[in-house]
């Protein structure tokens, strides 16, 4: 019974013993070694045989990119503005012995000289340049917290600002501007377009009067040679056809109601020649109705001087209507319509 109690007390201990000697370190990861209390060495990613009781491994550390948010701390811009902003830390384990016997709480010391850092920065800035200047703060961040870092055996690969909260009643003063802004820039827009609007709307209408003018003067020019052309073959064919006085004298007498047309004519002045053109047309009449044989025409009041021959009595201011014997002498040099009956 003893030597077998001896016996797993054997194997207990072997077992521990091994366990303690050896050790696999994961990949991406770091051991610090302590040989009675002192660093002894850092082990790399694999398996590792330590010294049993001599030997301690302190806790692995991580090699890879690690990210760590801060929560929001308050800051004081240029303009005495307290803004809240929340950053957002990337760094590296470059040298695990370092972060391990330089710095207590590395993560805490980033945090406070990122704190501190950010408040110098920000510090020098306006609101409006803090919010337009995410670059330029992201790297003064880098340089400062990397230098800072670099002696812990920390690389800062990446400071992002996540947010900058003003106070709420600065956001809708800015809101207003901005909204102001764009009204402003979308009036100044819609002028512009009524302007180019209107100057390609006057453009087109002087366009179409050039070319309405254009137009009619082509046009009067056309009516024109075709009123010419129509005067000129109108002329022609009276000369061709040798018209007699008599029709000359209706076609003048059928053009009196055209001179008469018109509700401006309030007053209608008859030609000196009306009264030729009159008396030949009569001379014509009366010439065909006696070669005809009918009687000639009796005016009213007059029956008498008509059967006997006679011409009726001339009005007054009008020449006598000549009759058959009478001479017809040249007119005179003056140019009347009295004619000299001998």
């Amino acid at each position: 019974m003893v030597q077998a109690i001896v016996a797993i007390a054997v194997v207990a201990f072997l077992v521990v013993l091994a366990f303690r000697t050896i050790r696999i370190i994961p990949q991406a990861k770091a051991g610090i070694v302590e040989r009675l209390g002192r660093y002894s060495r850092t082990l790399n990613p694999g398996m590792t045989v330590l010294v049993p009781f001599v030997d301690r491994l302190k806790p692995l550390i991580d090699l890879r990119e690690q990210v760590v948010s801060f929560p929001p701390q308050p800051v004081i811009t240029a303009d005495n503005l307290v803004v809240q902003i929340d950053t957002v830390l990337y760094f590296t384990v470059t040298q695990p012995r370092s972060a391990t016997y330089e710095v207590a709480n590395p993560l805490q010391a980033i945090e406070q000289i990122t704190v501190t850092t950010l408040r110098n920065v920000i510090g020098s800035l306006s609101l409006e340049d803090a919010l337009t200047s995410r670059d330029h703060i992201n790297a003064q961040l880098r340089g400062v917290l990397d230098e800072a870092t670099g002696k812990w055996g920390i690389r800062v690969n990446r400071v992002e600002l996540k947010s900058i909260d003003p106070p709420g009643t600065i956001q809708e003063a800015m809101e207003k501007q901005m909204r102001a802004e764009r009204d402003r820039r979308a009036a100044i827009l819609n002028a512009e377009g009524v302007k180019q609007s209107q100057i390609l709307t006057a453009e087109g209408q002087k366009q179409a009067a050039v070319l309405t003018a254009e137009g009619e003067k082509q046009a009067a020019i056309l009516r024109a040679e075709g009123q010419a052309q129509a005067i000129a073959t109108v002329f022609d064919a009276i000369h061709a056809g040798k018209p007699d006085r008599e029709l000359l004298s209706y076609q003048y007498l059928q053009m009196l109601p055209a001179l008469a047309q018109g509700d401006a004519n309030k007053v209608f002045v008859i030609p000196s020649e009306f009264s030729d053109a009159f008396r030949a047309l009569g001379n014509a009449l009366e010439s065909r109705a006696r070669a005809e044989g009918e009687p000639p025409r009796v005016l009213e009041g007059e029956p008498a001087r008509a059967l006997e021959g006679e011409p009726p009595p001339a009005l007054e201011g009008e020449p006598r209507r000549p009759v058959e014997g009478d001479v017809t002498p040249s007119p005179a040099p003056a140019g009347g319509n009295s004619r000299r009956h001998e």
